[in-house]
């Protein structure tokens, strides 16, 4: 299953989101998210997956890398979907009615509703980490945060942005490093697939254990990596890439504000 987790990775490839600026993409998934929340009926939220789908193929990233992603959180969207089923009410007869258990149609709506928001959100954030390389995430979130350095904070905006960096680039280390202690874990004899829910949570303990020691060493030797090459923060520090605006970047933000006003005018509209 750690095999299926996919965010956090970049896939090089020759594509018009690719290309855009990194500012641009960071701006439109934020939109894009929004956008999501506000939809309050089903044809808006169709309109967002036809955008969203539009954008996936614009990606040239295989459907097997998003494939992916969404197979690693099936449980979280059946135990979603299952929640929004038994506690969400109607104003009719329900569906199915067992002792204190009832179902109502609207209750399968908003659970269908809830697991297409999600799978969208999922999908949208995924784009972003697969177009953009950390280098170019951060200097994004650089960028977009330098008006705070007018009220003191621009040392914390280039540590916040590193930061994000960091995180993103060793996601799919810390996976893989998982994956190589559980392996070895049940060559060794470990159990973690069989028994109850408490017995699981104690085999993940000698797992736990060497992750946080490799998570820590690798956090030294980072430090001291940054360190023997003088690194002492943003201040002073040129960009070897310069990020500039254009025609395509500026496009690609009006239709997803485009997109936003369609959703926010389908939310007046008496429309299923």
């Amino acid at each position: 299953m750690l095999n299926n987790i996919t965010i956090g990775q970049y896939f090089p490839a020759k594509s018009v989101i690719h290309r855009a600026d990194p500012r641009i993409k960071i701006l439109v998934t934020l939109l894009l998210i929004v956008t999501l929340f506000m939809a309050g009926n089903f044809t808006a939220l169709l309109l967002c997956g036809g955008f969203t789908i539009l954008s996936v193929l614009l990606t040239k990233i295989p459907l097997k890398m998003y494939l992916k992603t969404l197979k690693a959180i099936w449980m979280i969207l059946f135990f979603t979907a299952i929640l929004n089923i038994f506690y969400s009410t109607g104003d009719g007869d329900p569906l199915f009615k067992w002792r204190f258990i009832s179902i109502y149609s609207e209750g399968i709506e908003r659970a269908v509703f809830i697991a297409i928001r999600i799978l969208l959100l999922l999908i949208i954030s995924s784009a972003l980490t697969y177009t953009t390389s950390p280098s170019e995430l951060t200097d994004a979130i650089e960028r977009l945060l330098k008006p705070l350095k007018f009220i003191g904070l621009g040392g914390a905006v280039h540590i916040f942005a590193m930061m994000m960096s960091i995180a993103l680039r060793f996601i799919p280390t810390l996976i893989e490093e998982t994956d190589k202690i559980m392996s070895a874990q049940k060559a060794r004899g470990a159990d973690m697939e069989s028994g109850g829910l408490l017995k699981r949570a104690k085999a993940l303990i000698p797992i736990m254990v060497p992750l946080l020691s490799s998570s820590v060493r690798r956090a030294t030797d980072l430090a001291e990596a940054m360190e023997c090459r003088c690194y002492n923060g943003g201040k002073g520090r040129t960009k070897l890439k310069q990020l500039h605006l254009g025609i395509r970047d500026w496009l690609i933000l009006f239709f997803a504000a485009l997109l936003l006003a369609a959703v926010i005018v389908l939310n007046t509209l008496p429309v299923i």
